[in-house]
């Protein structure tokens, strides 16, 4: 089967393609040809991946599932949230984002946030949603040299390490984006 993963984030590419049975073969929005930056002009999460999604399928008739993720940080009222690529501006850069964010929490002793991922699947002409949800904390400074985003400073719930202290194997078994690609697996197993 092929799927279209409507991203050029070589990232996400990786940990996705890692956690896929071998008999799907993952297509990048490179591999189609679509070199266009992709609207995520939603206010929700599930809205930007929904409508990426639904751009890779009504412009290129792929069968397509598309992600977003955002950080969501309790002593922020949720923010930086749906805006979590952009939360230091436009040039979405991570180490920016992170000091931004670290910045903001100065001096905070709540640290709580999760980490939320939505997948929009569209697959012979229905869309199908998957979440996956971790709750954890931020921490004071930066950890670890793995992983991407903001994962230097994100401390899972119940573990003593970051993301970014963990192989992509672990990350993938125990992140949001990896709870939702299992749900969207076991869909397609089904």
């Amino acid at each position: 089967m092929k799927l279209v993963f409507a991203s050029n984030n070589k990232n996400k590419i990786q940990e996705i393609r890692h956690q896929l049975p071998d008999d799907i073969e993952l297509l990048s929005l490179e591999d189609i040809g679509c070199h266009e930056d992709i609207p995520e002009t939603a206010d929700t999460i599930e809205g930007n991946a929904i409508l990426k999604a639904d751009y890779v399928t009504q412009n290129y008739g792929y069968d397509c599932f598309a992600d977003d993720t955002g950080l969501e940080v309790d002593a922020l009222n949720g923010a930086p949230g749906v805006y979590s690529a952009r939360y230091a501006g436009e040039q979405k850069s991570a180490e920016d984002n992170m000091d931004k964010l670290l910045a903001a929490l100065d001096g905070n002793t709540n640290r709580d946030a999760r980490f939320k991922t939505v997948i929009a699947l569209n697959r012979n002409g229905k869309q199908h949603l998957f979440t996956g949800i971790v709750n954890g904390v931020i921490t004071t400074e930066k950890t670890g040299k793995e992983g991407f985003g903001y994962d230097p400073v994100f401390k899972p719930e119940g573990l003593d390490f970051t993301f970014a202290q963990i192989s992509i194997t672990e990350k993938a078994r125990l992140s949001h984006r990896g709870r939702a690609v299992s749900q969207l697996v076991d869909f397609l197993k089904s």
